[in-house]
């Protein structure tokens, strides 16, 4: 495929473009139709944490959800990249409670919450984060759950040739619709896998998922329902994921990961997104998609002005004085005939 269309996520300082970030998109449907592209559709590159919503389904569709009577928002910080609240990290104690596991059995380690106020608490008390603060740990949680649900020992869940994580392979395998030996396999940020392949067939697979979100299929409709009743566990206050779905209204769900990487499922149009800010820069990826779905009428012009804060960051100096912005520049082409 061509890489001809251009699309980017600009810098200004004053009335210049001061720096440019290259981004590659794919929209697809649910039967797998490119329906339109910017850059390099097939562009190879690591779904990192966009993957928490397929990691998270076994735990629906494998029984532990019942049997350990979880509840949605339990089950949407498992699919989210959270901020360590305090909100946060009850929520993951909870999870591992149920699994009767302890913080310490987590494989993440700490980091300091993203929550400002979580991290000044932390602060004030003298106290070092835990590994509960890692925006991953309800993923984490998850899949210890997962692991006493099926009986393994939970023991180095977080290793590839672990039961838990050859289980969350076929799962992205199945919904992306490419072989699991044509995956690739690499570790995460967190220590869990993370896998490799082409934007198309990330968005394919969140196209897919809505679709069955949107015919009741008991799994996919359980996460999307937990991501979108529940955004506020997905990431949390103040950031794109958890914004969009609140301003979207349960019409699509979204998910971010490290390395400039986002897509989205939207069930009513059975449509997927898949987004990769080339040069992996985090403060273009919020600008970026959402731009791109409102050049696709995804959202409204209305849902665009109330996310402005994210479509249009503004860049301070250190006096806090506005000196330019981040802004969108987005060109999407449909594939040719």
């Amino acid at each position: 495929m061509s890489d001809a269309t251009e699309c980017a996520v600009e810098v200004t300082r004053g009335a210049v473009v001061e720096s440019r970030h290259r981004v590659h998109v794919a929209v697809v449907d649910a039967g797998g139709r490119l329906r339109a592209f910017a850059g390099d559709p097939d562009r190879v590159t690591f779904l990192r944490s966009a993957a928490k919503p397929l990691q998270a389904l076994p735990l629906v569709e494998d029984g532990a959800f019942d049997r350990y009577g979880m509840t949605l928002p339990e089950l949407a910080l498992c699919c989210g990249s959270h901020s360590g609240s305090a909100a946060h990290t009850r929520v993951a104690e909870a999870i591992l409670e149920k699994a009767a596991v302890t913080s310490d059995a987590l494989a993440c380690g700490p980091h300091p919450p993203f929550d400002d106020e979580a991290r000044r608490g932390l602060e004030e008390a003298g106290l070092e984060p835990g590994r509960l603060h890692n925006n991953c740990s309800g993923k984490h949680a998850g899949m210890m759950m997962l692991a006493r649900a099926h009986g393994w020992d939970p023991e180095g869940y977080h290793r590839p040739e672990h039961l838990v994580q050859q289980r969350v392979l076929s799962e992205v395998a199945r919904w992306t619709q490419v072989p699991p030996e044509a995956i690739g396999v690499a570790v995460d940020g967190c220590g869990v896998s993370c896998f490799a392949l082409p934007l198309r067939h990330m968005a394919l697979g969140f196209a897919r998922f809505a679709a069955a979100a949107r015919a009741g299929e008991r799994g996919p409709a359980t996460v999307f329902q937990a991501m979108v009743e529940h955004p506020e566990m997905v990431a949390g206050e103040g950031r794109v994921c958890t914004e969009l779905m609140r301003v979207a209204g349960g019409r699509l769900f979204a998910k971010t990961g490290a390395e400039g990487m986002y897509c989205v499922g939207v069930p009513g149009a059975e449509l997927g997104i898949a987004l990769k800010v080339e040069d992996g820069a985090a403060r273009a990826i919020a600008p970026a998609v959402l731009g791109v779905l409102r050049e696709l009428d995804l959202i409204s012009e209305d849902d665009f002005g109330a996310l402005h804060p994210f479509v249009y960051p503004e860049l301070l100096n250190t006096r806090g004085e506005p000196v330019g912005q981040v802004r969108p520049a987005i060109a999407l082409r449909a594939p040719d005939a």
